[in-house]
């Protein structure tokens, strides 16, 4: 086990908003924070207007596939957040879980995802000062 706080973001066909937010954490924190995301429902390929929105902020998400959730992947995350689309994750004791209410961004076109991108963004910054700040040595 790590001793690095471990964060896993799901939402059903993880394709879009836990993809960004995977991204954003990772992007953002580090090797400070251990990333995962998953789905109860995966769908073929990450939301194209995701990966466009986050290439606009120099993220490349491009090559991430979604993924099936597992129990496995939640006994091993401290925090689990599913990402307000009626998800659930299997409860453990010892772990944290947030619902972060966010717009699905399926179906939508970039101008639409960008709006969602920066709320998550917001969220991770909020995150990383709660379970990863920056030490200065």
């Amino acid at each position: 086990m790590s001793d690095k706080p471990s964060v896993l973001f799901v939402c059903v066909h993880n394709a879009g908003r836990s993809q960004m937010a995977a991204a954003w954490l990772t992007h953002l924190a580090g090797d400070r924070v251990e990333v995962r995301s998953a789905g109860s429902n995966p769908g073929t390929a990450v939301n194209p207007a995701a990966v466009e929105a986050m290439a606009e902020v120099g993220i490349d998400i491009s090559a991430q596939t979604p993924k099936i959730l597992t129990v496995d992947a939640v006994k091993e995350s401290d925090v689990c957040i599913t990402m307000g689309c009626g998800d659930t994750c299997p409860v453990f004791p010892g772990k944290r879980y947030l619902d972060w209410k966010l717009e699905d961004p399926a179906g939508q076109g970039v101008e639409a995802v960008r709006p969602i991108r920066d709320e998550i963004k917001t969220l991770i910054e909020g995150l990383i000062k709660e379970i990863a700040p920056e030490t200065t040595a």
